[in-house]
């Protein structure tokens, strides 16, 4: 399996992302291909002492910005690391696309480059969170900001593949996230979509309050791109705030600093679960081939398991669930 990765794309690059990968080749046993300038990759790895064994390059010059338009990826830098990666996917060089670059352009380019699956009207933005019960998928995490009620239908469709195939949950529960329990809540788009749901073929919770998201009701959690990417940013916040406060609680005084050893374990076991770079990135959905937008900040560990996630996407044949699944809504 070869799974092809942008050396050029987030804060840390290419140094971790080169790392990631040599880790990833080591560890999973996979093939990988990054795309980017030869040169500089070589150097870095040479400088730093890692092995490209089973890693090739794709050689570019160029990198899309975070503050560049995101069409560029298939304008003006369409010989960019981004672009040139999945390129190359799209020419069946490789079985995944994995990035840290621009959101923005990794939706275009991947709409656009790789191509949507049929009957997909849009991609959809799917980072993993977790929950108190394990974790979800949250669809649309952004990519969306208008939306119609049949792409949510298609994002909990796909959202629900994804979480059964790679996953392991047998009937994943899809949640619409509005702003109360009753079916006549909400705007157009959710009381319509409400409706529709309940003719999907997935397991539907019904309509999901913001509040019960934590705690794990559902697996797949469905709303607009705009709705969602507001949802994930404050989950991330309050994760964040969290955090710093119960560090603060158990490290200001003798009395906290006894009780940290003593649940230690269980701190360690909360920070990992809470942790990104654990779970590897947030899947594009829609994609004919699985892609994966990994955290801007990401480092060797991020990358790393944003390339375990791409090999259980293409391990889980989650493509062709989604592809099979849709079809079907479509019958209907």
């Amino acid at each position: 399996m070869k799974i092809i990765v942008d050396a050029f794309g987030g804060d840390n690059a290419p140094l971790e992302v080169i790392k990631g990968a040599a880790e990833a080749v080591s560890k999973l046993g996979v093939e990988v291909v990054l795309s980017g300038n030869e040169k500089i990759i070589k150097d870095t790895a040479e400088k730093n002492g890692i092995s490209l064994d089973k890693i090739s390059i794709i050689h570019t010059e160029s990198v899309i910005d975070i503050h560049d338009e995101p069409t560029m990826v298939i304008k003006e830098k369409s010989d960019c690391s981004m672009a040139v990666g999945l390129k190359a996917l799209s020419d069946g060089q490789g079985d995944a696309f994995v990035s840290a670059g621009s959101t923005g352009a990794l939706v275009v380019g991947a709409t656009f480059i790789a191509k949507r699956i049929k009957g997909v009207k849009r991609a959809a933005l799917a980072p993993i969170m977790p929950t108190a019960k394990g974790y979800m998928i949250l669809v649309d995490g952004g990519a969306n900001v208008d939306c119609r009620p049949e792409m949510l239908i298609q994002f909990g469709v796909m959202g629900s593949c994804y979480m059964n195939k790679v996953m392991g949950i047998s009937s994943p529960k899809v949640g619409l996230v509005n702003v109360g329990a009753e079916d006549t809540k909400g705007r157009e788009l959710e009381i319509e979509a409400y409706k529709q749901f309940q003719n999907a073929p997935v397991s539907f919770y019904g309509n999901l309050e913001a509040r019960e998201v934590p705690f794990g009701e559902c697996e797949v959690v469905v709303t607009d791109g705009f709705t969602g990417n507001v949802l994930l940013k404050l989950y991330e916040g309050m994760g964040s705030y969290f955090s710093h406060t119960l560090k603060d609680m158990l490290t200001s005084n003798i009395g906290g600093k006894l009780a940290a050893l003593m649940i230690m374990p269980k701190i360690k076991a909360f920070r990992k679960k809470m942790d990104y770079k654990e779970v590897g990135g947030a899947v594009l959905l829609g994609i004919s081939k699985p892609v994966i937008k990994a955290h801007g900040s990401s480092d060797a560990t991020a990358f790393y398991n944003a390339i375990r996630q791409a090999k259980n996407c293409v391990e889980g044949k989650v493509i062709d669930e989604i592809t099979s699944s849709l079809a079907a809504v479509e019958k209907k």
